[in-house]
């Protein structure tokens, strides 16, 4: 017997690993070869394709097509309808599975509603996606980014609040009272 939970709509592939404790809700479909760690929560109508890798504890809500070439860390939170690509130059007539570019998305990173990570764009750890954005290149750790292309308006603690940097480049969260160190455009906890 399964040590996760799947909806009897789901439909769960030969041939993937799934983790105790993981939830697997209405119409998705798990594929082979996939790797889904402990305790995540996989929402309804998501698709996750061969290879794909997800940590433990990630959480995928409504409507996310998880792409082969994609790697979540822990903690990793996929927001409704966002979306992955896995190859730059998409052709109906042109076979290109040989060319799926990697996309890692760092521990605790946070990926907004209706977002789009453009393949072979790595994102840092405890990084925040906002709504909507679509990200062209890669993203720092604890980097906020908005907008369409996405840019860089600052900066999240790993509780998922901005952080406002003092003069000596000193910030703490306001809800852990974790202190962080802004450095040569790098943040790190201290």
């Amino acid at each position: 017997m399964a040590d996760y939970f799947a909806h009897e709509t789901a439909v769960i592939d030969e041939g993937c690993t799934i983790g105790k404790g993981t939830k697997i809700w209405h119409f998705s479909h798990i594929m082979p070869k996939c790797v889904i760690g402990e305790n995540c929560n996989i929402g309804q109508n998501v698709v996750v394709s061969p290879d794909v890798v997800l940590g433990n504890n990630v959480k995928v809500q409504n409507n996310v097509s998880i792409y082969t070439g994609v790697i979540c860390e822990d903690d990793v939170f996929l927001g409704p309808s966002m979306v992955f690509t896995n190859v730059m130059n998409p052709r109906s007539a042109v076979a290109r599975r040989d060319q799926y570019l990697q996309t890692k998305v760092g521990k605790g990173a946070s990926i907004g509603a209706n977002a789009t990570i453009v393949c072979g764009n790595p994102i840092g750890e405890y990084a925040f996606i906002g709504a909507g954005a679509v990200v062209t290149k890669e993203v720092l750790p604890y980097a906020l980014l908005v907008g369409n292309p996405a840019r860089q308006i600052g900066w999240m603690s790993a509780y998922g609040h901005r952080l406002e940097f003092n003069d000596k480049g000193l910030a703490s969260c306001p809800e852990s009272g974790e202190e962080y160190i802004l450095e040569n455009n790098k943040v790190r906890r201290k």
